[in-house]
């Protein structure tokens, strides 16, 4: 049994999108996977499946499931426990020092290669830094991401084209780790 973390983009922002929680478990259950669990309201669940199937197809069956059931395309990443507990501990932040609004995962479907971003100057930016790693961007934000012009930046659809890109808060990410780990 493998645990996984569902990462959600884009629902229930500002009234757009609406996915209430109890119907993404629900759909979620429908569609055979157990445990199932969602943490804030703003896309984040965990489930459990007994099958092998690879994390991009778990991802493409919810989300042809979401547009079935609830009328628009959301896009979908899904990525295993273990993965997720990498993640942070690969975080060359200091991340029990900061607060959770100060430091971002930037989730990607595919590898992120240097070139991608060099357009990006960081130091332009500073103190705001980012650095790369498994399939995310690191995304340190002293204001917040909200106010963050080096998000924006690296967040441009002219960089992130052919990506699915979603940014979890610190807090969320040692969330999503506690809830997968607990199976």
């Amino acid at each position: 049994m493998t645990t996984y973390a569902l990462l959600l983009r884009g629902i229930n922002v500002s009234g757009h999108r609406k996915l209430p929680m109890a119907g993404l478990r629900a759909l979620l259950e429908d569609l055979g996977h157990g445990d199932v669990k969602t943490y804030l309201q703003s896309g984040n669940a965990v489930f459990t499946t007994g099958d092998d199937t690879p994390e991009d197809a778990l991802a493409a069956a919810i989300e042809e499931a979401i547009e079935q059931r609830f009328g628009f395309r959301c896009d979908c990443l899904v990525r295993d426990g273990a993965y997720l507990a990498a993640v942070a501990e690969a975080c060359p932040f200091p991340a029990d020092e900061l607060e959770g609004k100060q430091l971002h995962a930037v989730y990607c479907s595919a590898p992120v290669t240097p070139d991608r971003f060099a357009a990006v100057d960081a130091g332009a930016h500073a103190p705001e830094a980012f650095a790369l790693g498994d399939r995310v961007v690191y995304l340190y934000t002293p204001d917040g991401l909200g106010r963050s012009q080096l998000a924006e930046a690296l967040l441009r659809p002219s960089l992130t084209k052919g990506l699915v890109v979603t940014a979890r808060n610190w807090n969320t990410v040692r969330k999503l780790i506690g809830m997968t780990a607990a199976g």
